[in-house]
């Protein structure tokens, strides 16, 4: 008897032993936080983009030379050729005076991100340039008064902006980019813009 007791008592033991093993382990709070952080990022493989078959917009104020920019750069089949020389004009390096031709990716990404915010505010507003082509010589300068400047920045390429959108809080705004993926995202929260490449 006392056998039998013995043997059922080790039986349990290796069942209970085999179970643990094969239970599915539950996520930590670590993963369990991890996966909401990124839930979002997930979700906007489905935002919608306005379509870029038809004419596009822009809208510029610079916030160092108190200019205003407003024009069609695309007509809906290619881009104007004159209308990029005025926006490589209005985004030069205002410091310098040096002007560079400014990547059309980033026009159009531009132009989606301006578009979906006028969807969600119903406003078409301006964006806010506080930086976009900058030459080597300004990133230099730059460089020297502060360590988040990039000693190859995509500025001296004319592939980055940093911007605000009037009317749009800049947290929204940077929200918004990220979810329709639209380039490269930074967020400044002291100086209150977003840089985009």
């Amino acid at each position: 008897m006392k056998d039998c007791q013995k043997h059922f008592h080790q039986y349990n033991y290796l069942m209970i032993k085999k179970i643990k093993k094969h239970r599915p382990q539950q996520p930590s709070k670590r993963q369990f936080i991890t996966g909401i952080a990124t839930l979002p990022l997930t979700l906007s493989a489905f935002a919608k983009k306005p379509p870029l078959n038809h004419r596009r917009e822009l809208s510029f104020y610079h916030t160092h030379t108190d200019k205003n920019l407003s024009l069609v750069y695309h007509d809906g089949e290619s881009h104007l050729e004159p209308a990029l020389q005025e926006i490589y004009q209005f985004l030069s390096d205002f410091r310098t005076g040096e002007v560079h031709p400014i990547d059309v990716r980033l026009l159009d990404a531009l132009y989606l991100l301006q578009q979906k915010a006028a969807l969600e505010t119903r406003v078409e507003n301006s964006f806010e340039v506080i930086s976009a082509y900058r030459s080597p010589k300004t990133n230099d300068l730059l460089r020297k008064k502060s360590n988040g400047v990039a000693k190859r920045s995509l500025h001296m390429q004319g592939k980055a902006i940093d911007i605000r959108l009037k009317g749009v809080n800049t947290k929204t705004l940077r929200d918004t980019a990220i979810a329709m993926k639209v380039g490269g995202v930074g967020y400044y929260r002291k100086s209150d813009f977003i840089h985009l490449d």
